[in-house]
């Protein structure tokens, strides 16, 4: 890569690299895990980069693949997460953190897809068009995922087991 690719790379990853981050880690719980995916993305990305048109859109793709990749693998290897979630920020904070990570942790509970539908359709404010073909699939199938994920997500809210009381 030249100096002006180079520097105009390095542009992207300063400006886009939290959004990618918040993204990875909301189709995968982990921060680590986050982090893991954005940096082999943006690496693919690096490798690529005077091919493609649209480097926000390919790195996303390829977090999402990656993150198929990831959870296919674990169904494999039978794998379980293990562990307790770590404690809660401070309890100063607004209601609206306990709010996210209900959220968070609801979300962890739908089908990849599904779940991938929602983060990109509310969490990144795509439109159903660019979900579709960041998917490989149909606008209509899009918003059957949608609709049922959000069901779904309404059903799972209403569970009183939520937090373990």
């Amino acid at each position: 890569m030249d100096p002006d690719e180079d520097e105009e790379f390095r542009r992207f990853i300063a400006g886009r690299s939290l959004a990618l981050l918040r993204t990875a880690y909301a189709l995968c719980g982990d921060r680590h895990a986050a982090e893991d995916l954005v940096q082999g993305a943006l690496a693919k990305l690096y490798r690529r980069w005077r091919k493609v048109d649209d480097p926000e859109a390919y790195v996303r793709r390829v977090i999402y693949n990656d993150q198929v990749t990831r959870w296919r693998r674990r169904l494999v290897l039978h794998e379980d997460p293990v562990g307790d979630v770590p404690e809660g920020p401070a309890p100063d904070a607004a209601d609206l953190v306990g709010d996210r990570l209900d959220v968070l942790r609801l979300l962890q509970r739908l089908a990849p897809r599904q779940r991938a539908v929602l983060v990109l359709r509310y969490y990144e404010d795509l439109p159903e068009r660019e979900i579709a073909a960041l998917l490989g699939c149909s606008t209509g199938t899009v918003r059957s995922q949608a609709h049922r994920a959000l069901a779904r997500l309404r059903d799972l809210a209403l569970e009183p087991t939520l937090d373990g009381a």
